[in-house]
């Protein structure tokens, strides 16, 4: 900090201490305290009327010029508060209206993931409806392999083969069933 800021710093915080003892109740008793006194000198005979009168309006006019300087300081380090202040209203105003934009963009988001998550749903509709359909034509092989194993020796052979190739498909039915209720759980939650 150069010397001229610390001066200016230093002015600053007198004129603002100044303006603040003026206005203090200790400032009106000392000024009724001087102003007594100076009527009463004359009174005493230690000065006369006139020079009393002239060195009391002299010191009263330098200290109304000093202090209205004073008042003035102060009034521009007020402005200059103010100016920041409203720059800093202004940033906030934007900074709010950047996160107005913010939240109705995260809106949108939040709609298009829950229309995915419907259509997820409807997937696993259509998938349980393919495996209900798969099902039933599991169930129905199985009864065709139990007509075939009450046939001869030679129709049994591959009714085997089909009946592990539809045990094969139940389980993977099964697991399918299970992973879609899983895929339902985790929708839900």
């Amino acid at each position: 900090m150069s010397i001229k800021e610390r001066q200016k710093i230093i002015m600053e915080q007198g004129a603002a201490n100044i303006t603040k003892w003026v206005g203090s109740t200790t400032s009106v008793l000392l000024h009724t305290v001087l102003f007594v006194i100076s009527f009463a000198l004359p009174s005493l005979g230690i000065v006369s009327f006139e020079r009393m009168l002239l060195f009391l309006t002299t010191i009263v006019s330098l200290e109304a010029i000093y202090l209205s300087i004073f008042i003035q300081m102060s009034i521009n380090m007020n402005n200059q508060n103010i100016e920041i202040i409203q720059e800093d209203i202004e940033e906030l105003g934007e900074d709010i209206e950047e996160l107005g934009e913010d939240i109705e963009e995260l809106g949108e988001d939040i709609e298009e993931l829950g229309e995915d998550i419907e259509e997820l749903g409807e997937d696993i509709e259509e998938l349980e409806g393919d495996i209900e359909e798969i099902q039933k034509e599991v169930d129905e092989m199985q009864g065709e392999d139990e007509e075939i194993e009450g046939k001869t020796p030679e129709v049994q052979s591959p009714g085997r083969k089909d009946a592990e190739i539809l045990i094969s498909i139940q389980a993977t039915l099964a697991n399918l069933q299970k992973e879609i209720e899983l895929l339902k759980n985790a929708r839900k939650n």
